[in-house]
């Protein structure tokens, strides 16, 4: 009986089949899948409930990846005074590197020593989008109009190395201790020739640097203001009489022009006498007195200063023609710049440690000074060579 009721069954379970294959090919392809789909789905479950696992990870690693490249998209403008004094290239070089280094573009011009150039070239970075301006000015009164354009477009300006004057639109200094660069120079001078314990007299001559050059200012009154007492004092003597910054500033720091004033000051006081001292605020101008001194003295060889390190006179300091020369390591200098850059960009808060030192005659600049030292004979090896500032070759 239960046989004959199963087969009963089974036969109009087929019957109904039947029929419905007779209404639509379609359902029993669907009816079929309708599992399938169900089982590829629970299959499939496991893989959507990692998908919120691997978000929240990709969610995580965002961070990281912001944090490793903060400057995508962002814009550096750099402007350089000139080409034709090699720390400026150096400068330049090593500036271009640490903010490319840092995922940032970097338009690096340089204003070959022209005012208008310079104010031009800023301008136009005002106008592609930078979105930060490094520059070292030509002359630190000169580029009022390019920084009223800044400030109108809300873009940061960092003074490098040499301050720019007279503008609000200045935010931030970054140099070496410009003053400190002179006591260095003033206080070799005074250890050498051992003023406080020599009896003197010694003849000093001194050589600054451009009047447009915020910066030369500092360098001279640092090394004025450790000499001054001796010559006071008489047991430093100036022959020429030439004793102010203004006396003896040179114009665009230039070698030739620094060398046409020694022989002028060689040819009128010292034909008969001896140099002991010729305070040279940086290396092109020392050049220009060393070529000086080459061509028209006769005495006993001076005490020569300079500043920066540049390959002929570090090359001059080995061959006794040139005494010392503060360096001023750029690489440490473009480092702290580019960091400033970064902290400005990504509304952090930049690094300064001087906030009173420097007004530009509207504003007291916040700034960041970095150390200077002094090269000589006996150190560049360590200081040039072993750092990798330059190397053996370039120094022969």
């Amino acid at each position: 009986m239960k046989k004959k009721l199963l087969s009963a069954i089974l036969s109009m379970t087929m019957v109904a089949a039947l029929l419905a294959g007779c209404g639509s090919s379609a359902a029993p392809a669907a009816d079929t899948a309708a599992p399938a789909a169900e089982a590829a789905a629970e299959e499939a479950a496991p893989a959507e409930e990692a998908a919120p696992a691997a978000d929240a990870a990709a969610d995580e690693a965002a961070p990281a990846a912001d944090a490793a490249a903060p400057a995508g998209g962002l814009k550096v403008g750099v402007s350089m005074p000139t080409k034709d004094l090699q720390r400026w290239n150096q400068d330049g070089a090593n500036m271009e590197k640490e903010l490319t280094d840092a995922g940032y573009e970097v338009d690096l011009q340089y204003a070959s020593n022209d005012v208008q150039t310079q104010l031009s070239q800023v301008e136009n970075m005002i106008s592609s989008g930078c979105n930060v301006l490094v520059i070292a000015a030509i002359e630190g009164s000169s580029l009022g109009e390019a920084l009223d354009m800044a400030k109108d477009a809300a873009i940061p300006v960092i003074a490098y190395d040499r301050l720019l004057m007279d503008s609000d639109a200045v935010s931030y200094y970054a140099t070496f201790d410009n003053y400190k660069v002179g006591t260095v120079q003033g206080t070799y001078v005074k250890d050498t020739l051992k003023l406080d314990t020599e009896p003197g007299p010694f003849n000093i001559e001194f050589t600054a640097g451009d009047p447009g050059d915020n910066n030369a200012g500092f360098f001279f009154n640092g090394a004025y203001d450790v000499l001054k007492p001796y010559i006071d004092e008489g047991k430093l003597v100036v022959q020429s009489g030439k004793t102010t910054f203004n006396d003896v500033a040179t114009p665009s720091w230039a070698t030739e022009t620094a060398q046409s004033e020694a022989e002028n000051r060689i040819s009128s006081f010292y034909t008969d006498k001896d140099i002991d001292v010729w305070l040279c605020s940086n290396d092109s101008t020392a050049l220009g007195v060393e070529n000086a001194l080459a061509a028209n003295y006769k005495g006993k060889y001076p005490i020569i200063t300079g500043q920066d390190c540049d390959i002929e006179n570090t090359k001059n300091m080995i061959a006794g023609k040139q005494s010392m020369s503060v360096f001023k390591d750029t690489r440490t200098l473009a480092s702290q710049v580019v960091k400033m850059v970064t902290q400005i960009l990504k509304d952090e808060t930049v690094d300064v440690n001087d906030t009173e030192t420097y007004n530009n005659n509207v504003i007291t600049v916040p700034s960041f000074l970095c150390e200077p030292v002094f090269a000589d004979a006996n150190n560049y090896k360590e200081l040039l060579i072993d750092s990798g500032y330059y190397t053996e070759d370039q120094l022969k």
